[in-house]
C-alpha cells in the first residue's frame, strides 16, 4: 500500500513539475508579449508556442485528476480551501485560450485579444503561485476555509512564479527567434534574472521559518550537508545562465532555468515530505484502496509513455526557428 502511494505521489509530482516547466514558458511568453510592440513580433511569439500550448495543458489537467483517484481525501480537503485561487485559475486559461484562438483571426479588436492574452496569463500566474505558497506554508484545519490562500508568502511565491514564467518564455523564445526580436529577449532575460535570484532567496529565508518541522529539517545538522547541495546547485545554475546570456548562447539559458525551477521544486517536496496535505494530512493517509491504486496504475502505465511520445514528437517536428507567422 506504502509503496503503491508513493508511485502515485511521485506520478503526480512529475505531471506538476511537467506542467510547470511546459506550460510555464507559453504563459510567460502570454505575459511578455504585451511588452513587445511591434506585432509583427508579437505575431512570432505566438507563432513559437502555436503547435504545443494546448499539449502542454494536458499535464495539468493529468495532476489534478490523479489526485482526485489517488489520493480523494486530500483532494476534498484542499479544494474548499484553495478553491477561489483555483477557480480563478481555471477561468484564467480558459480566458486565455479563448484569446489565443481568436487574436489569430480577428483583424480590428486584435488588441483586445492580446490584452487578453496578457491578463489570462498573468493571472494564471499568479494564482499558481498563491497555491504554490499555501502547499509550502502549510494547511491549518482548524481555521476551515477562511482565506489561508492570501498571505505574505503566497504573494512572494506569485511574484517569484511571474518572473520564473517570464524567464522561461524569454529563453524560449532565444532559442526560437532571431534578429530584433531575439535580442529583446536577450535583454528581458538578462534583467529578469536579477527578479528570480532575488525571489529564490526570498523564498528560501522564509520558508524554513514557516514551521517548526521545516525549520528542524533544514537545520538538523545530519541533513545540512546534503541539503546545502540544492542552493549551491542553483547558485552554479544562475552564474551559468548569466555567462551564457553574455555570450549569447541560444540553448543553455533555457536548460539553466529549467534546472533552478527543479532545484526548487525538490526542496518544496523535501520541506512537505511526507505529507499530501502539509502538516494536516500524509501520503499514506490519504490514499485510495489499494485495489483502486493498482488499477488506475495499470491505464497510467498505458497512457504516460503515449503522452511523453506525444510531447516528444510534437516539440521534435516543430523545432527549428520560427521566421513566418503561423495559422490555422
Amino acid at each position: 500500500m506504502d509503496i503503491l502511494a508513493l508511485a502515485w505521489c511521485g506520478l503526480i509530482a512529475f505531471a506538476v513539475i511537467m506542467y510547470v516547466l511546459l506550460g510555464g514558458f507559453d504563459l510567460g511568453i502570454g505575459i511578455l508579449s504585451v511588452f513587445i510592440r511591434d506585432g509583427h513580433e508579437r505575431d512570432l511569439m505566438v507563432a513559437s508556442i502555436l503547435p504545443v500550448w494546448d499539449g502542454n495543458q494536458t499535464w495539468l489537467v493529468l495532476g489534478g485528476a490523479a489526485l482526485y483517484g489517488a489520493f480523494p481525501l486530500a483532494f476534498s480537503t484542499i479544494l474548499p480551501i484553495m478553491y477561489i485561487p483555483i477557480f480563478i485559475m481555471v477561468i484564467a486559461l480558459l480566458f486565455r485560450g479563448i484569446a489565443f484562438e481568436f487574436r489569430l483571426k480577428a483583424i480590428k479588436t486584435k488588441f483586445l485579444w492580446e490584452i487578453c492574452f496578457f491578463l489570462g496569463s498573468i493571472t494564471a500566474a499568479i494564482t499558481q503561485g498563491f497555491v504554490l505558497g499555501t502547499f509550502v506554508r502549510g494547511f491549518d484545519l482548524t481555521k476551515g476555509v477562511h482565506y489561508q490562500w492570501f498571505n505574505y508568502f503566497s504573494i512572494l511565491c506569485g511574484m517569484g512564479l511571474i518572473f520564473g514564467y517570464v524567464l522561461l518564455g524569454a529563453n524560449y523564445l532565444i532559442i526560437k527567434t532571431e534578429g530584433k526580436l531575439q535580442k529583446k529577449c536577450y535583454n528581458i532575460s538578462s534583467k529578469v534574472q536579477y527578479f528570480i535570484l532575488f525571489a529564490f532567496i526570498a523564498v528560501s529565508i522564509c520558508s524554513p521559518f514557516l514551521d517548526p518541522s521545516i525549520k528542524a529539517r533544514w537545520f538538523d545538522p545530519a541533513n545540512m550537508p546534503f541539503l546545502a547541495i540544492l542552493p549551491l546547485l542553483t547558485l552554479i545554475l544562475f552564474v551559468m545562465h548569466w555567462r551564457a546570456l553574455k555570450k549569447h548562447q541560444e540553448h543553455l539559458p533555457f536548460w539553466c532555468v529549467i534546472g533552478m525551477f527543479l532545484m526548487c521544486y525538490i526542496g518544496f517536496i523535501i520541506s512537505s515530505y511526507p505529507y499530501i496535505v502539509p502538516r494536516e494530512i500524509t501520503y499514506q493517509a490519504a490514499a485510495s484502496d489499494s485495489s483502486a491504486l493498482i488499477f488506475m496504475l495499470v491505464g497510467a502505465l498505458i497512457m504516460l509513455p503515449i503522452l511523453l511520445y506525444y510531447t516528444y514528437h510534437a516539440y521534435r517536428v516543430f523545432r527549428g526557428k520560427v521566421t513566418e507567422v503561423v495559422k490555422y
